[in-house]
């Protein structure tokens, strides 16, 4: 059969359609909103400092003795450890959420899983009763430990959606080759761990749900890697020592929140975004509450590609080169926190622009409101920062800085160098869940290829592999219509 003679218009339509696609591509994805993103960011800043004041109003109505036991005007503190049988209903922490991850349920309504075993032989076939075992599995799970333990892993660890990792009433260590890993998941609650020394791993066969196992690749050492995620929210967990982030958002993550956690001995701390042309992280949005950011940390804390990034009522006791530092035009809201500069003359500045000049970030929005400078540190504010009305959030005024020491006094795990004292009982682990012990029933499938290029139904898709896969149409249908073939 000869060739058709429609061969060129079929391919002027090709090329045609191939073009349109490219540029209504390019022109959506600048606008593209993430499915978790949230419409009104400045309302959840100012949702933030109302929950900090009505925490606070309350430990003013106390008497001392009641103020002690409980309240420390730290509003997620104060939403669940006034309960004196909190272990009974461990589920209720996921109520206590605020900022951006304020949504995330975690294991909410899920069965209790209990951790009995700090193995963690073959990641592929991970044994019932380890960590590993419970993060994969498909349906929600509040986990629990059993005892104190260390947990050396063998490679990262992939969590799935809908899980809580609920340390409270136990010393949870991990540590090892990959450390936690949350890629295209969402619902995920990660709650008093201590995370240390992660280093890169990988090459592998890794599980990450009952059902699939796949090949992973090299993994670059973070502590905790948020990847394509969305609901996240980490509280009460002291991380040191790796070997890239402590915690690492990136690659569209949005709807986190970082709270009371204790960062140590790290160079870059936080990275939030992927690279600067990477157009999904503009509709990343972090809420950083009540972190202290300690000892033998260099810099990044964080370091922010475009998105809104709310840094509220932390502190802030020592860097060495800069706390906040960001690229391609992010928004920066800091309110209310204590930077307290290193004695280095050089390094007095809070903020630093990276690989950008003046006339690039002139019009960036980063401000500073409220925030107790100690020791020479300075903000450089910039954009609509430079404006005393720049946001409904500046109506209402952030609580002194000064209270720093009280929002923060039980920062990072519980009983750890970072608690005063004021631990909580190792009791009460089949409480609190719909049902207790073991882990049950499965319930549905996988929402996609964790180890392929697409993963779930609400996947984005970007110009560039809109023109791959056109490209790939036009060649293939060249190549065989030259053989002799007619494909319309």
């Amino acid at each position: 059969m000869a060739p058709s003679r429609k061969l060129p218009c079929v391919c002027i339509f090709f090329f045609y359609l191939c073009g349109f696609l490219i540029v209504s591509s390019s022109s959506s994805t600048f606008n593209l909103t993430l499915s978790h993103q949230h419409s009104d960011p400045e309302s959840v800043a100012l949702d933030v400092q109302r929950r900090v004041k009505v925490s606070l109003s309350r430990r003013q109505l106390l008497s001392t003795q009641q103020k002690d036991q409980c309240r420390t005007g730290n509003p997620i503190d104060d939403c669940w450890r006034c309960d004196s049988n909190w272990a009974a209903n461990r589920q209720r922490l996921a109520d206590c959420a605020i900022g951006f991850g304020r949504g995330s349920l975690g294991g909410k309504g899920g069965q209790i899983y209990v951790v009995t075993d700090s193995s963690d032989h073959d990641p592929a076939h991970p044994t019932p009763g380890t960590l590993r075992y419970g993060v994969i599995q498909e349906q929600p799970l509040w986990i629990v430990f059993s005892t104190n333990m260390v947990i050396k892993l063998k490679h990262e660890l992939i969590i799935n959606s809908y899980k809580t990792v609920d340390g409270r009433g136990a010393n949870v260590q991990i540590t090892g080759n990959g450390c936690l890993t949350l890629q295209y998941i969402s619902h995920v609650i990660i709650h008093n761990i201590r995370v240390y020394d992660c280093k890169p791993s990988g090459h592998t066969m890794i599980a990450s749900s009952p059902t699939h196992v796949g090949y992973r690749g090299t993994s670059d050492g973070d502590g905790i890697s948020i990847f394509g995620s969305s609901n996240i929210w980490i509280d009460h967990c002291s991380l040191s020592h790796c070997t890239d982030g402590l915690i690492d958002a990136i690659m569209g993550s949005t709807a986190i929140t970082i709270s009371n956690n204790y960062f140590s001995h790290h160079n870059d701390v936080m990275l939030l975004g992927h690279e600067d042309g990477y157009n999904l992280d503009a509709g990343m949005q972090v809420t950083l509450a009540f972190n202290r950011f300690g000892v033998g940390l260099v810099q990044r804390m964080p370091r922010c590609r475009s998105g809104y990034i709310h840094v509220v009522n932390n502190d802030f006791t020592h860097w060495e080169m800069y706390a906040i530092g960001g690229s391609a035009n992010p928004t920066i809201n800091s309110q209310g926190n204590r930077y307290t500069a290193p004695a280095n003359p050089s390094a007095k500045e809070v903020t630093k622009r990276v690989e950008a000049d003046e006339r690039e970030w002139a019009n960036w929005n980063w401000r500073s409101d409220g925030d107790l400078m100690v020791n020479g540190a300075f903000f450089v504010p910039s954009g609509a920062g430079l404006s005393a009305q720049y946001s409904r959030a500046s109506s209402l005024e952030p609580d002194s800085a000064g209270l720093i020491d009280q929002l923060t006094t039980n920062v990072g795990v519980f009983g750890g160098q970072r608690d005063n004292g004021d631990g909580v009982s190792n009791s009460g682990f089949n409480g609190g869940g719909t049902s207790s012990g073991g882990i049950g029933g499965s319930s549905g499938g996988s929402d996609g290829d964790y180890f392929g290029m697409i993963f779930g139904s609400g996947s984005s898709t970007t110009s560039s592999s809109i023109f791959l896969s056109l490209l790939i149409i036009v060649a293939w249908y060249t190549v065989t219509t030259n053989r002799g073939y007619l494909l319309l």
